[in-house]
Protein backbone atom coordinates (compact mmCIF):
# COMPACT_ATOMS: atom_id res chain seq x y z
CA UNK A 1 0.00 0.00 0.00
CA UNK A 2 1.08 3.75 -0.74
CA UNK A 3 0.29 7.02 -0.60
CA UNK A 4 -0.03 7.36 -4.49
CA UNK A 5 -2.62 4.64 -4.19
CA UNK A 6 -4.25 6.10 -1.36
CA UNK A 7 -4.45 9.15 -3.74
CA UNK A 8 -5.96 7.26 -6.50
CA UNK A 9 -8.55 5.55 -4.69
CA UNK A 10 -9.37 9.37 -3.08
CA UNK A 11 -9.73 10.61 -6.34
CA UNK A 12 -12.12 7.83 -7.64
CA UNK A 13 -14.57 8.40 -5.26
CA UNK A 14 -14.32 12.22 -5.87
CA UNK A 15 -14.82 12.11 -9.39
CA UNK A 16 -16.84 8.66 -9.63
CA UNK A 17 -15.14 8.29 -13.05
CA UNK A 18 -11.80 6.39 -13.73
CA UNK A 19 -10.13 8.51 -16.65
CA UNK A 20 -11.10 12.02 -14.80
CA UNK A 21 -9.40 10.92 -11.91
CA UNK A 22 -6.28 9.91 -13.86
CA UNK A 23 -6.29 13.47 -15.09
CA UNK A 24 -6.44 15.01 -11.46
CA UNK A 25 -3.58 12.54 -10.68
CA UNK A 26 -1.50 13.41 -13.89
CA UNK A 27 -1.28 9.63 -14.50
CA UNK A 28 -2.65 7.76 -16.97
CA UNK A 29 -5.91 5.46 -16.82
CA UNK A 30 -4.11 2.40 -17.37
CA UNK A 31 -1.69 3.22 -14.47
CA UNK A 32 -4.35 4.48 -12.11
CA UNK A 33 -6.48 1.33 -13.02
CA UNK A 34 -3.93 -1.06 -12.17
CA UNK A 35 -2.86 0.48 -8.90
CA UNK A 36 -6.27 0.23 -7.72
CA UNK A 37 -6.92 -3.74 -8.84
CA UNK A 38 -3.69 -4.37 -6.97
CA UNK A 39 -4.65 -2.29 -3.81
CA UNK A 40 -8.11 -4.29 -3.67
CA UNK A 41 -6.37 -7.79 -4.06
CA UNK A 42 -3.88 -6.99 -1.54
CA UNK A 43 -7.03 -5.83 0.51
CA UNK A 44 -9.45 -8.28 -0.43
CA UNK A 45 -11.90 -6.27 -0.97
CA UNK A 46 -13.74 -3.94 -3.84
CA UNK A 47 -14.25 -0.52 -2.82
CA UNK A 48 -15.35 0.46 -6.33
CA UNK A 49 -18.12 -1.18 -8.86
CA UNK A 50 -17.41 -0.07 -12.18
CA UNK A 51 -20.40 0.77 -14.23
CA UNK A 52 -20.40 1.75 -17.92
CA UNK A 53 -20.97 5.40 -17.01
CA UNK A 54 -19.35 6.11 -13.46
CA UNK A 55 -17.76 3.95 -10.86
CA UNK A 56 -19.80 3.14 -7.37
CA UNK A 57 -18.40 3.31 -4.28
CA UNK A 58 -18.57 0.04 -1.95
CA UNK A 59 -19.57 0.59 2.09
CA UNK A 60 -16.30 -0.73 2.48
CA UNK A 61 -15.46 1.44 0.43
CA UNK A 62 -16.35 4.47 1.81
CA UNK A 63 -14.62 3.73 5.33
CA UNK A 64 -11.47 2.80 3.92
CA UNK A 65 -11.48 5.65 1.75
CA UNK A 66 -11.95 7.99 4.47
CA UNK A 67 -9.21 6.67 6.56
CA UNK A 68 -6.99 7.13 3.54
CA UNK A 69 -8.09 10.93 3.14
CA UNK A 70 -6.45 11.39 6.63
CA UNK A 71 -3.55 9.36 6.06
CA UNK A 72 -3.08 11.54 3.27
CA UNK A 73 -3.63 14.98 5.34
CA UNK A 74 -1.12 13.72 7.82
CA UNK A 75 1.21 13.04 5.56
CA UNK A 76 1.37 16.89 4.59
CA UNK A 77 1.66 17.62 8.03
CA UNK A 78 4.43 15.97 8.31
CA UNK A 79 6.09 17.66 5.71
CA UNK A 80 4.63 21.07 7.21
CA UNK A 81 5.93 20.30 10.88
CA UNK A 82 9.28 19.58 9.12
CA UNK A 83 9.55 22.33 7.23
CA UNK A 84 8.60 25.17 9.88
CA UNK A 85 10.79 23.15 12.69
CA UNK A 86 13.80 24.42 10.18
CA UNK A 87 12.05 27.84 10.27
CA UNK A 88 10.41 27.54 7.34
CA UNK A 89 6.91 29.42 7.75
CA UNK A 90 6.26 29.92 4.30
CA UNK A 91 3.65 27.45 3.25
CA UNK A 92 -0.09 29.03 2.87
CA UNK A 93 -2.63 29.47 5.79
CA UNK A 94 -6.43 28.74 4.66
CA UNK A 95 -8.79 30.57 6.52
CA UNK A 96 -12.26 31.15 6.83
CA UNK A 97 -14.50 34.08 8.15
CA UNK A 98 -18.21 34.21 7.72
CA UNK A 99 -19.68 36.97 5.25
CA UNK A 100 -20.62 39.50 8.50
CA UNK A 101 -17.55 38.53 9.78
CA UNK A 102 -14.88 38.94 6.80
CA UNK A 103 -14.99 42.35 4.98
CA UNK A 104 -14.77 44.25 8.62
CA UNK A 105 -12.17 42.30 10.77
CA UNK A 106 -9.35 40.88 7.36
CA UNK A 107 -8.85 44.20 6.78
CA UNK A 108 -7.51 45.05 10.34
CA UNK A 109 -6.38 41.31 11.09
CA UNK A 110 -3.99 41.08 7.56
CA UNK A 111 -1.09 43.57 8.26
CA UNK A 112 -0.87 42.70 11.97
CA UNK A 113 -0.50 38.85 11.26
CA UNK A 114 1.65 39.95 8.75
CA UNK A 115 4.08 41.77 11.55
CA UNK A 116 3.58 37.90 13.45
CA UNK A 117 4.28 35.97 10.00
CA UNK A 118 5.78 38.04 7.23
CA UNK A 119 6.47 34.75 4.89
CA UNK A 120 2.67 33.31 5.50
CA UNK A 121 0.48 33.88 3.02
CA UNK A 122 -3.13 33.55 3.58
CA UNK A 123 -5.84 32.21 1.30
CA UNK A 124 -8.96 33.13 2.47
CA UNK A 125 -12.82 31.98 1.74
CA UNK A 126 -15.58 33.81 2.70
CA UNK A 127 -18.73 31.41 3.05
CA UNK A 128 -21.60 30.76 4.78
CA UNK A 129 -21.13 28.81 8.78
CA UNK A 130 -21.89 25.38 7.48
CA UNK A 131 -19.92 25.24 4.48
CA UNK A 132 -16.86 26.59 6.09
CA UNK A 133 -17.33 23.51 9.16
CA UNK A 134 -17.57 21.12 5.88
CA UNK A 135 -14.21 22.78 4.81
CA UNK A 136 -12.74 22.50 8.44
CA UNK A 137 -13.46 19.18 8.82
CA UNK A 138 -11.97 17.98 5.46
CA UNK A 139 -8.83 20.02 5.95
CA UNK A 140 -9.68 22.55 3.19
CA UNK A 141 -9.62 25.21 5.58
CA UNK A 142 -6.91 25.20 8.59
CA UNK A 143 -8.89 28.05 10.41
CA UNK A 144 -12.40 29.71 10.27
CA UNK A 145 -14.09 33.12 11.78
CA UNK A 146 -17.63 33.01 13.06
CA UNK A 147 -20.18 33.28 15.30
CA UNK A 148 -21.10 31.15 18.04
CA UNK A 149 -22.48 28.78 19.10
CA UNK A 150 -19.99 26.42 17.26
CA UNK A 151 -20.53 22.85 17.64
CA UNK A 152 -18.49 20.79 15.75
CA UNK A 153 -17.08 17.22 16.53
CA UNK A 154 -13.02 17.51 17.20
CA UNK A 155 -12.96 21.22 16.84
CA UNK A 156 -11.05 23.63 19.41
CA UNK A 157 -12.58 27.21 19.54
CA UNK A 158 -11.20 30.24 21.29
CA UNK A 159 -13.27 33.15 21.89
CA UNK A 160 -12.39 36.47 20.25
CA UNK A 161 -14.66 39.21 21.47
CA UNK A 162 -18.74 40.15 21.85
CA UNK A 163 -19.99 43.11 19.28
CA UNK A 164 -23.67 44.72 20.19
CA UNK A 165 -26.15 45.02 17.41
CA UNK A 166 -27.35 48.50 16.09
CA UNK A 167 -30.24 49.73 14.81
CA UNK A 168 -29.58 52.06 11.10
CA UNK A 169 -31.96 54.12 9.95
CA UNK A 170 -32.20 56.73 6.92
CA UNK A 171 -31.77 60.03 7.78
CA UNK A 172 -34.88 61.18 6.66
CA UNK A 173 -37.08 59.04 9.04
CA UNK A 174 -39.29 59.35 11.62
CA UNK A 175 -37.70 57.34 13.92
CA UNK A 176 -34.75 60.25 13.95
CA UNK A 177 -37.10 62.48 15.92
CA UNK A 178 -36.82 59.77 18.75
CA UNK A 179 -34.57 61.28 21.41
CA UNK A 180 -34.93 58.04 23.29
CA UNK A 181 -33.37 54.46 22.69
CA UNK A 182 -35.74 52.60 20.08
CA UNK A 183 -37.66 49.81 20.94
CA UNK A 184 -38.28 47.65 18.08
CA UNK A 185 -40.84 45.55 19.50
CA UNK A 186 -43.45 48.63 19.31
CA UNK A 187 -42.27 49.41 16.04
CA UNK A 188 -45.13 49.46 13.65
CA UNK A 189 -45.67 49.53 9.84
CA UNK A 190 -42.08 49.94 9.05
CA UNK A 191 -40.03 48.07 6.25
CA UNK A 192 -37.49 45.83 7.65
CA UNK A 193 -34.50 44.88 5.79
CA UNK A 194 -33.01 41.43 6.62
CA UNK A 195 -29.84 38.87 5.27
CA UNK A 196 -31.34 36.48 3.32
CA UNK A 197 -31.57 32.16 4.97
CA UNK A 198 -28.55 30.99 5.21
CA UNK A 199 -26.99 33.79 6.87
CA UNK A 200 -26.34 33.12 10.77
CA UNK A 201 -26.57 36.97 11.49
CA UNK A 202 -30.07 37.35 9.91
CA UNK A 203 -31.02 34.20 12.45
CA UNK A 204 -29.67 35.71 15.60
CA UNK A 205 -31.34 38.48 14.70
CA UNK A 206 -35.30 37.24 14.05
CA UNK A 207 -33.86 35.63 17.44
CA UNK A 208 -33.50 38.56 19.34
CA UNK A 209 -36.56 40.31 17.71
CA UNK A 210 -38.95 37.75 16.65
CA UNK A 211 -41.83 40.28 16.19
CA UNK A 212 -39.94 41.57 12.91
CA UNK A 213 -41.54 38.25 10.99
CA UNK A 214 -44.88 39.58 11.90
CA UNK A 215 -45.29 43.22 12.33
CA UNK A 216 -44.58 43.85 8.23
CA UNK A 217 -47.58 42.03 7.69
CA UNK A 218 -50.83 43.88 6.78
CA UNK A 219 -54.39 42.92 6.12
CA UNK A 220 -54.50 45.65 3.06
CA UNK A 221 -50.54 45.68 2.55
CA UNK A 222 -48.03 43.39 1.18
CA UNK A 223 -45.16 41.85 3.74
CA UNK A 224 -43.03 44.89 4.13
CA UNK A 225 -39.76 42.69 4.83
CA UNK A 226 -37.12 43.12 2.51
CA UNK A 227 -33.96 40.76 2.05
CA UNK A 228 -30.48 41.82 1.19
CA UNK A 229 -27.72 39.25 -0.04
CA UNK A 230 -25.21 41.18 2.20
CA UNK A 231 -24.96 43.74 4.77
CA UNK A 232 -23.47 46.20 1.49
CA UNK A 233 -26.20 45.78 -0.21
CA UNK A 234 -28.50 46.30 2.84
CA UNK A 235 -26.54 49.60 3.99
CA UNK A 236 -26.60 51.65 0.77
CA UNK A 237 -30.73 50.60 0.84
CA UNK A 238 -31.15 52.19 3.95
CA UNK A 239 -29.12 54.82 2.61
CA UNK A 240 -31.45 55.26 -0.31
CA UNK A 241 -34.41 55.05 2.43
CA UNK A 242 -35.91 51.99 1.23
CA UNK A 243 -36.16 50.67 5.20
CA UNK A 244 -34.66 50.31 8.33
CA UNK A 245 -32.22 47.52 9.57
CA UNK A 246 -29.77 46.12 12.35
CA UNK A 247 -26.61 46.13 12.37
CA UNK A 248 -23.38 44.16 13.88
CA UNK A 249 -21.45 47.23 14.70
CA UNK A 250 -17.92 46.17 13.96
CA UNK A 251 -19.65 46.51 10.50
CA UNK A 252 -20.31 50.13 11.22
CA UNK A 253 -17.76 53.22 10.57
CA UNK A 254 -17.67 56.78 10.52
CA UNK A 255 -18.25 56.75 6.99
CA UNK A 256 -21.63 55.45 7.33
CA UNK A 257 -22.84 58.49 9.49
CA UNK A 258 -23.19 60.52 6.47
CA UNK A 259 -25.60 57.78 4.69
CA UNK A 260 -27.86 57.22 7.74
CA UNK A 261 -28.64 57.15 11.38
CA UNK A 262 -27.08 54.89 13.60
CA UNK A 263 -28.73 54.01 17.10
CA UNK A 264 -28.43 52.07 20.16
CA UNK A 265 -30.58 49.75 21.28
CA UNK A 266 -32.57 49.12 24.65
CA UNK A 267 -30.80 47.18 27.47
CA UNK A 268 -30.99 43.99 27.31
CA UNK A 269 -29.05 44.74 23.80
CA UNK A 270 -28.63 41.79 21.52
CA UNK A 271 -25.31 40.90 20.79
CA UNK A 272 -23.13 38.24 18.99
CA UNK A 273 -20.01 36.36 20.36
CA UNK A 274 -16.97 35.80 17.49
CA UNK A 275 -14.22 33.13 17.79
CA UNK A 276 -11.74 31.51 16.31
CA UNK A 277 -12.05 27.27 16.06
CA UNK A 278 -9.83 24.97 14.00
CA UNK A 279 -9.25 21.22 14.08
CA UNK A 280 -8.15 20.11 17.71
CA UNK A 281 -5.75 17.78 15.44
CA UNK A 282 -4.02 20.84 13.40
CA UNK A 283 -0.37 20.34 13.59
CA UNK A 284 0.93 23.57 13.00
CA UNK A 285 0.55 25.00 16.94
CA UNK A 286 3.10 27.72 16.35
CA UNK A 287 1.37 29.43 13.56
CA UNK A 288 -2.43 28.60 15.15
CA UNK A 289 -0.71 31.33 18.56
CA UNK A 290 0.59 33.75 16.05
CA UNK A 291 -2.91 34.19 14.35
CA UNK A 292 -4.57 33.80 17.96
CA UNK A 293 -2.19 37.08 19.18
CA UNK A 294 -2.54 38.88 16.10
CA UNK A 295 -6.94 38.46 16.65
CA UNK A 296 -6.11 39.44 20.03
CA UNK A 297 -4.05 42.56 19.16
CA UNK A 298 -6.91 44.05 17.01
CA UNK A 299 -9.09 46.68 18.46
CA UNK A 300 -12.27 47.22 17.33
CA UNK A 301 -13.44 50.31 19.25
CA UNK A 302 -17.57 48.71 19.74
CA UNK A 303 -16.69 45.57 20.44
CA UNK A 304 -15.87 43.91 24.25
CA UNK A 305 -13.17 41.44 24.68
CA UNK A 306 -13.93 38.40 25.79
CA UNK A 307 -13.41 37.62 29.26
CA UNK A 308 -11.37 34.08 28.54
CA UNK A 309 -8.77 36.47 27.02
Amino acid sequence: MTLNELKYIIAVAKEKHFRKASETCFVSQPTLSVAIKKLEEELGVILFERRKQDVLVTPIGKKIIAIAEEIIEHSKDIKQLAKEAQGDFSSELKIGAIHTIAPYLLPKLIPVFHKHAPHVPLIIEENFTHVLAKKLQSGELDMVILSLPFEEPNIETFPLYEEPFKLVVPKEHPLNDSKEKIVLQKIKDETVLLLGAGHCFRDQVIEAFPNLMHLNYQSDRLQKTFEGSSLETIRYMVASGAGISIFPCSSLSERDEALFTIKSLPDPVPKRKIALAWRKSFPRKEILERFKQSLLEIRIPCTIRSSSN
